[in-house]
């Protein structure tokens, strides 16, 4: 199916960027449809759900103060909580009733009530590093944190949805923050991956690992170890990084042209009013850069040097080893532009015809498949200059060997269309990380508003297509059907907002096969924007 871009003229999309308060107790849902029987647990979501302080706004996407959602399903029954967390972000905020932190996009400034000489040093006293923790929610051993991509993360209880305690990877790791995106072994083992200083005061990307749960209740986060260091292409200059791939024996980490600029990010922790938004800027001839390295040995492999021409990167669909090969899928924007310029909430607030136009402007969103060849004695002794490295008979991705060492990678499309970008990308996680695979979901966005939900067969290029007149979808959680052994045998689980309707929110269930709807738990409530999220059985 073609994905048709659909208007929308009565810009309902702006009630998911408006603050609503919290639930004293969970609701019940009003379901129609059937709920498969073996679906029990609780869907969890982060996400802004305050978007202003008192007579302070917040300017970015990213900046609104945490709220962890859930739906709970049990025995055909739902019901939807949920809650602030309480971070010192948001804590300090309400007591104060101003922006106390600075945020993403929105810098706080000293206390207008405090006298000239206390606002004179409070200016000059530096940034605190946020730990509002809106973008995602995971495991850790038999816990669970609500994280964003600073040093900080908050540790929350999934069924009361209180906060119970704010960590520091700082004490226990090399790292300046990590990545909302780790990977998860079976075992229950995390890798991520986060900037950090490394040799010479230059700047490097660290591997972490956090081992699973432990026998002797000890706390997981306390045995953390770095693995594996990646160097950065810029002394001072490291790339943002927000999610990175693994297979079974590598890690794979995509160094986009969108760069912090470390001297910037330390003088704004000397003078008040800049935000981080202040510290990115784009280089505009590096292109873009992947580094590999091995995931047992834990070795940089220095020797394979790739580039490619330049994209934003912020998700990776999966990345896995074939024939020699490994093959990275991401969700990618031409250009090295920083898409995050055009998720300020005023833009997201425009009238659709502005929106579109400021749409216009910005990257172009593309999934494409990359394949990075892995035996670099074959292809240096064997293979001349010029000639596609790619063997693989099912890609159209090739890789070149040019004079200087590098290989130049061209990528296979898998996925375009006008200004229709295929992002926050779920798979069959359990079945398929680091697998060869056929299927990913995706949120449909719209000129950036998500107004569908997408499957893409990665093999094929066919897509499927769940939309509804003024609906606006979250990120798609696939969930497996006990015992399948098809690929997409599972369910597909978003909160979708309905502005207008007598219950403007509900809990989706689609078949994940053929993306057909089998129910819906509607609520009387407006539920925020959400980013990510889990499934928790």
């Amino acid at each position: 199916m073609f994905l048709s871009s659909v208007e929308h003229p009565a810009g309902g999309y702006r009630k998911m960027f408006e603050t609503v308060e919290e639930l004293n107790e969970p609701i019940p849902a009003q379901i129609t449809g059937v709920i498969p029987s073996w679906l029990g647990g609780s869907l969890l979501r982060m996400g802004p759900g305050l978007f202003e302080v008192g007579a302070e706004p917040f300017h970015h996407l990213f900046d609104g103060q945490a709220m962890l959602h859930k739906f709970d399903l049990k025995d055909s029954r739902v019901t939807y909580y949920r809650k602030f967390i309480r971070t010192d972000a948001y804590v300090r905020a309400m007591t104060e009733n101003r922006v106390v932190i600075t945020e993403f996009g929105t810098a706080a400034y000293p206390d207008p009530c405090k006298n000239i000489f206390s606002r004179f040093f409070t200016y000059f006293r530096g940034i605190e590093v946020t730990d509002n923790c809106i973008v995602n929610i995971y495991p850790i051993g038999e816990d669970f944190y609500a994280v964003t991509e600073t040093n900080f993360i908050t540790k929350v209880d999934p069924d009361s949805l209180e906060t119970l305690k704010k960590v520091d990877l700082c004490k226990y790791l090399s790292v300046n923050g990590v990545t909302a995106h780790p990977h998860i072994d079976t075992d229950g083992t995390v890798y991520n991956i986060g900037n950090c200083f490394g040799k010479n005061m230059s700047l490097a990307y660290n591997v972490i690992k956090i081992p699973p749960a432990q026998k002797d209740k000890s706390d997981p986060i306390e045995k953390s170890q770095v693995v594996v260091q990646f160097p950065s292409s810029e002394r001072l200059k490291p790339s943002y990084v927000h999610s990175f791939g693994m297979t079974d024996n590598y890690f794979v980490f995509v160094e986009q042209p969108v760069k912090i600029n470390l001297l910037k990010f330390l003088s704004g922790w000397s003078i008040r009013g800049a935000t981080y938004m202040d510290c990115f800027e784009s280089n505009e001839t590096m292109g873009t850069l992947f580094h590999l390295a091995t995931k047992d040995s834990e070795s940089y492999l220095s020797s394979h040097k790739f580039r490619t021409s330049a994209f934003n990167i912020f998700h990776h669909i999966n990345t896995y080893e074939d024939e020699g090969f490994i093959v990275v899928d991401l969700c990618t924007w031409k250009g090295h532009d920083f898409v995050y310029n055009y998720l300020y909430l005023a833009n997201m607030r425009e009238d659709w015809d502005e929106l579109k136009k400021a749409a216009m402007r910005a990257p172009q969103p593309e999934v494409r498949r990359y394949v990075l060849p892995l035996d670099m004695h074959r292809v240096t002794c064997v293979f001349i200059h010029g000639k596609n490295l790619v063997s693989l008979s099912y890609t159209t991705a090739t890789a070149v060997l040019h004079t200087d060492g590098t290989i130049w990678l061209e990528p296979e499309v898998l996925f375009s269309a006008p200004r229709q970008a295929f992002e926050f990308p779920q798979i069959n996680y359990s079945l398929c990380r680091g697998k060869k695979y056929s299927f990913a979901y995706g949120l449909g966005l719209n000129h950036f508003i998500p107004d569908k939900i997408v499957k893409l067969n990665v093999q094929t290029k066919q897509t499927w297509v769940w939309q509804e007149e003024e609906c606006y979808p979250s990120e798609p959680l696939f969930v497996q059907t006990p015992g399948a052994t098809e690929e997409d045998d599972g369910v597909l689980l978003s909160i979708v907002v309905r502005p207008g309707a007598e219950r403007p929110s509900f809990l989706l269930v689609l078949d994940a096969m053929k993306l057909t709807e089998l129910a819906r738990a509607e609520v009387n409530t407006i539920i925020p924007l959400t980013l990510h999220g889990m499934y928790k059985p």
